[in-house]
C-alpha cells in the first residue's frame, strides 16, 4: 500500500534535523582536529626559554693556613676595687668611665678617728723613747738595773709600732688606682658607709687586650706562641686587628680535647671591650694554592654538592652539573678539592633553578659581590 502524503510530509523535518547535527558534529570535529594538529606542531617546535644566571671563573689564588675559632676578648689586668677596712666615704675622685693612672686616688674614707688617735700614739711614742734615751744614760753610770732599761726599751717600741698601725690604717683609707686603667659605672657615693670588702669600681687596662679562643687538639702540631693571629668582630665588620698568639695552654681538656689559647691585639682606641666575642684566625706562615668559586655557586644536597660549568652549544650556553669536593670557607668564598679545573666558568648564582642541559642567559651586571673577608656594612 502506497504511504499516504500526509505521512510523508511529517517525516521531512525531522529527516532535515538529523542531517543538521550530523553536518554539524562533522564541522566541529574538523574544527577541534585542526586545533589539536596546530597545537601538536606547535608543541614539538616549542623550546624553553633560557633562565637567567650570573656566572664566574674558577679562580687559582694563594691562602694563608690557618685555623678560625670564636674567642671571648679579656682584659690584661682587671681588678675590682674594694675598701680593705670600713668607713665612711668623704672624698671620690674619679667619674664612671674616666681614665686613671697609677696611684690616682680614687676615693678617700673618714679618717678624723684614727688621725686623732695617731696624734696621741705619737705623743706616746715620743715619750717612750725619751724614757728609753734616759735609761741607756742611766745605765750606764749604773744608776738603774738592766731590766728597767728593758722595759723602758720595749715601751719605745711598743709605741712605735701602734703608730705604724694607725698610719697603715690611714693609709688603707684612701684607695688608689693600682695601674693604668679605666674604672668602669661608680658604685659608691659620698656619705655611703661602707663595710669591709664593699665593692667600689671596676678597673681595667685593656691596651693591650687579650683574646681567649679554643683549638682542637690537632692543632698543637704546629700551634706555638708569636704565630701570627687576626681578630675580627661583628661590632666593627669593616676593620680587622693584627696580633700573635702569646699563650698555648699547656694542658688539653679531657672534656672536649681542645687545647686553650690566649692571643694579644692592640686596642689604642679602646674600641675592643673585655666581654665581647670575635672571630680569631690563627694564620700559618705556609701558603697554599687552592681553588675557590663563590660559595653561592654551590648546590648542598645528602648525596654530594654540585655546581654547574657552562658550556658552549650551537649558538647558546648549557649547564652542565657537576659534582665536587669542597674544602675550607672564607667569608663568601669556599675553596674546591676536587670537581673543577682554574679558569672554567660557572654559574655563580641562580644555579637552584637549573637542570643539568638547560639553556642559560648570563646577566653578570646583577652579579654580587664575593670576598674572603666581606664587609656586610656596605652593602
Amino acid at each position: 500500500m502506497a504511504a499516504n502524503p500526509t505521512q510523508r510530509s511529517s517525516r521531512r523535518p525531522w529527516l532535515y534535523a538529523i542531517l543538521g547535527v550530523a553536518a554539524a558534529i562533522v564541522v566541529l570535529v574538523g574544527i577541534k582536529a585542526g586545533q589539536i594538529g596546530t597545537m601538536i606542531k606547535s608543541g614539538k617546535s616549542f623550546s624553553i626559554p633560557p633562565e637567567s644566571v650570573t656566572s664566574t671563573k674558577v679562580e687559582a689564588k694563594e691562602w694563608e693556613a690557618s685555623r678560625a675559632a670564636v674567642g671571648t676578648l679579656v682584659a690584661v689586668r682587671a681588678v675590682v676595687l674594694a675598701s680593705e677596712v670600713p668607713g665612711t666615704v668623704r672624698e671620690i675622685g674619679f667619674d664612671s668611665g674616666a681614665f686613671v693612672r697609677r696611684g690616682d686616688v680614687l676615693v678617700k674614707l673618714d679618717t678624723s678617728t684614727e688621725e686623732a688617735q695617731l696624734a696621741a700614739a705619737q705623743a706616746d711614742a715620743a715619750l717612750a723613747k725619751s724614757s728609753a734615751h734616759r735609761a741607756q744614760a742611766l745605765r750606764q753610770s749604773s744608776s738603774n738595773t738592766p731590766a728597767d732599761l728593758d722595759a723602758a726599751e720595749a715601751r719605745a717600741k711598743g709605741s712605735g709600732a701602734t703608730v705604724a698601725s694607725l698610719q697603715a690604717i690611714i693609709a688603707k683609707k684612701t684607695i688608689r688606682a693600682p695601674f693604668d686603667g679605666r674604672v668602669a659605672i661608680r658604685q659608691v657615693e659620698l656619705g655611703q658607709v661602707l663595710a669591709s670588702g664593699t665593692a667600689i669600681a671596676s678597673l681595667q687596662s685593656i691596651h693591650p687586650i687579650h683574646a681567649e679562643f679554643w683549638l682542637p687538639q690537632q692543632a698543637l702540631a704546629e700551634l706555638k706562641p708569636g704565630m701570627q693571629a687576626r681578630l675580627r668582630t661583628d661590632v666593627f665588620p669593616q676593620q680587622s686587628w693584627d696580633g700573635y698568639v702569646t699563650t698555648v695552654n699547656p694542658e688539653v681538656d679531657v672534656a672536649t680535647r681542645n687545647v686553650r689559647v690566649r692571643a694579644t691585639f692592640p686596642n689604642q682606641d679602646g674600641r675592643l671591650r673585655p666581654g665581647m666575642f670575635g672571630n680569631v684566625e690563627v694564620l700559618s706562615p705556609d701558603k697554599r694554592q687552592v681553588l675557590v668559586i663563590p660559595a653561592t655557586s654551590v648546590i648542598y644536597a645528602p648525596y654530594g654538592d654540585s655546581v654547574f660549568a657552562l658550556e658552549q652549544k650551537d649558538k647558546s650556553l648549557v649547564a652542565r652539573q657537576k659534582f665536587v669536593r669542597l674544602g675550607e670557607r672564607r667569608g663568601d668564598l669556599v675553596a674546591v678539592a676536587s670537581g673543577l679545573n682554574a679558569g672554567e666558568t660557572i654559574v655563580s648564582s641562580g644555579a637552584f633553578k637549573l637542570r643539568n642541559g638547560s639553556a642559560v642567559m648570563v646577566r653578570n651586571d646583577l652579579a654580587p659581590a664575593a670576598d674572603a673577608v666581606p664587609a656586610p656594612g656596605e652593602r
